[in-house]
């Protein structure tokens, strides 16, 4: 009912930038928070960056400085711009939501997109 469609990954070199976007869509009364998380290989999903609806961001320490998390002024969507990348951020990076799909502030649930693959060469 609701989706999650990240965009924007790819290739790319260490040191350079690149931006993920993620748009959600569907029968969505209110979304609380939006966020990116990573998953590399072998390896447990991590928080990367969350946003809540006051704007009140959140970033893991090893990207702090470097990524910048932020909505769109519709709300449905969150962009992550990461700059300065290294090789051991390669991961699938997952856009997630926390959303309300009625008008029940007290019936949130967590939606996740597709992923999109963040090859980080040297």
């Amino acid at each position: 009912q609701v989706q999650l469609v990240e965009s924007g990954g790819g290739l790319v070199q260490a040191g350079g930038s690149l931006t993920l976007s993620c748009a959600a869509s569907g029968i969505i009364f209110s979304i609380n928070a939006m966020g990116w998380y990573r998953q590399a290989p072998g390896k447990q999903r991590e928080l990367v960056a969350a946003i809540t609806g006051g704007s009140s961001k959140n970033y893991a320490d090893s990207v702090k400085g470097r990524f910048t998390i932020s909505r769109g002024n519709a709300g449905n969507t969150v962009y992550l711009q990461m700059n300065s990348l290294k090789t051991e951020g390669t991961a699938v990076y997952y856009c997630s939501a926390r959303v309300v799909t009625t008008n029940s502030l007290n019936r949130s649930s967590d939606c996740w997109g597709q992923g999109t693959q963040v090859p980080v060469s040297s």
